[in-house]
């Protein structure tokens, strides 16, 4: 089977596929592929946090124009996957010089389906682009086209908590995805100094609490698939639910904007979460630290992509808080706007590419010490 994610979590995915048990994992680009049956299929997708899609793959052949393609397509046997009164969807992703548009694939692959079925029974499926009985995902790369069954349906970083957002709210993977690689693991309090809609917050909670990422989901495509074992995806749930474990410190989440406390308490109260997260009406730049011990921080903040902010003015005084009101802090959050980085004024100690939809960003780290850097080091020895 292959997992799809973002660029910069693959490393993070596979670890977690090796974690729920996963066998032969191998990091690609994007992309992470696996071994496992059909309960490992159904766990993958409630409880991977950095997937985007799971696939299982069915047929891999050479593919060079549209009779290629075809005969390829032909050669499944679909009837093992749906009948004649069912209705499937073909998507397409491209890279190669011998196809020039998805539309067409997409079309050409739909046409060697129907064809099948009206040769052998008759009649056709038909296309459902919505809710279809079975998403069928075609990728070719140069001549190599792939043919895998999407177990998904929509992406997975559709949790089913987040009902409200605000502008531009962060990717339920990237929150998470970021989280990992702050090395956040629910050892100590939390803080999201800029929640927005609360996504991070949901996801630092079911990280602290190992709660599956997609417990909150309302359906996977596989539940419409003929081979569909409701029992054993019963017994999957209740095998992930019982490796939850408690949380003994705390996760807060700040906003300005009275709009956004509001949307983020009613995201955290959909995921059943609402006993480990406390939200309250807060501009962070009039902010101190509250807890004693280490504190994490991860955060979104503006990029002016989306709100009409003076970017360095804004900036300089996220450095300043942090300087000033935060000792004992890891200080993560992300960036497109790299230029920003200069006016925070301090140096970060990790910087890591990543990607928050189209737009090129940086994972950024700030370790802020308890007295002066030089201090905490001199204490060290």
């Amino acid at each position: 089977m292959i997992a799809k994610t973002f660029f910069g979590f693959e490393e993070i995915l596979a670890n977690e596929l090796r974690a729920l048990g996963a066998q032969d994992v191998e990091q690609g680009v994007r992309m992470v592929s696996f071994k496992g049956d059909k309960g490992f299929m159904y766990k993958a997708n409630i409880a991977l946090r950095t997937a985007l899609k799971i696939l299982k793959p069915v047929k891999r052949f050479k593919a060079y124009n549209d009779k290629s393609l075809y005969n390829g397509i032909q050669s499944v046997d679909w009837s093992e996957y749906i009948n004649v009164n069912d209705t499937f969807v073909v998507d397409v992703t491209l890279s190669s010089d011998h196809f020039n548009h998805s539309q067409f694939v997409a079309l050409k692959s739909k046409d060697a389906i129907v064809d099948q079925f009206r040769d052998k029974f008759g009649k056709r499926p038909d296309i459902d682009k919505n809710y279809p009985d079975l998403r069928i995902n075609v990728h070719i790369h140069d001549d190599q086209c792939s043919v895998a069954l999407d177990t998904s349906g929509a992406s997975l970083h559709h949790r089913g908590y987040r009902t409200a957002t605000n502008i531009a709210p962060i990717n339920e993977v990237l929150a998470a995805g970021m989280l990992l690689l702050s090395g956040w693991n629910g050892d100590g309090d939390f803080l999201d100094p800029m929640c927005g809609s609360g996504t991070i917050l949901a996801e630092a909670a079911m990280i602290a609490c190992n709660i599956p990422a997609n417990i909150n989901r309302k359906e996977f495509a596989f539940e419409k698939w003929h081979d569909w074992d409701n029992d054993l995806f019963d017994t999957i749930v209740e095998s992930l639910l019982k490796k939850t474990r408690e949380f003994h410190y705390t996760i807060k989440g700040y906003d300005k904007a009275p709009s956004a406390v509001m949307k983020a308490k009613d995201n955290i109260r959909n995921a059943n979460l609402d006993e480990y997260v406390t939200i309250s009406q807060e501009n962070f730049f009039e902010t101190q630290k509250q807890s004693k011990g280490p504190l994490h921080m991860v955060f979104n903040p503006p990029y002016g992509e989306r709100l009409d902010i003076h970017l360095e003015r804004f900036y300089r005084e996220l450095g300043d808080t942090l300087k000033q009101g935060y000792p004992n802090t890891n200080a993560w959050f992300i960036t497109a706007n790299l230029e920003a980085l200069k006016y925070v004024g301090l140096k970060p100690s990790r910087k890591i590419k990543l990607f928050n939809g189209k737009l090129e960003a940086r994972l950024v780290k700030y370790e802020m010490y308890e007295g002066s850097k030089r201090t905490k080091f001199q204490n060290r020895d």
